[in-house]
């Protein structure tokens, strides 16, 4: 069967960044996303919160994701989880492989410490660009 071609479909990295940081909130174990340091929280080049898509010469996509994990959790254990979840849900949304989905834990959060709610972690404001 053949597929009909109507045009190209482009799909900017900001997409792609949300799709991951959704995906990766979601997964049990997760608290929260950060950015690698203050410059990026205050640059619009970190919108995906923790979120580093790189695209290699030879067409090669990784993605590193920083975050803070709930104390007691199985850290490789959900690590994996994070991975799988991430790989999935890019390729199911945008037809995309991931050949890297590298997670760096920046830390344990306390069982006290409130996890922020999911529409607060990704406001859109680049809707008003």
């Amino acid at each position: 069967m053949a597929t009909e071609q109507y045009g190209e479909i482009v799909i900017a990295p900001r997409v792609l960044e949300k799709i991951i940081a959704i995906a990766t909130a979601k997964v049990d174990g997760v608290h929260s996303l950060e950015n690698k340091s203050v410059s990026d929280s205050l640059s619009k080049r970190a919108l995906g919160r923790g979120v580093y898509l790189r695209t290699q010469e030879d067409g090669q996509i990784s993605v590193d994701i920083y975050l803070y994990l709930e104390y007691g959790v199985a850290v490789p254990k959900v690590a994996v989880a994070i991975q799988k979840a991430v790989k999935t849900a890019v390729y199911n949304m945008a037809d995309v492989t991931l050949d890297d989905v590298n997670i760096h834990v920046v830390g344990i959060v306390t069982e006290k410490t409130a996890k922020p709610d999911l529409k607060d972690l990704f406001n859109e404001d680049f809707l008003n660009d």
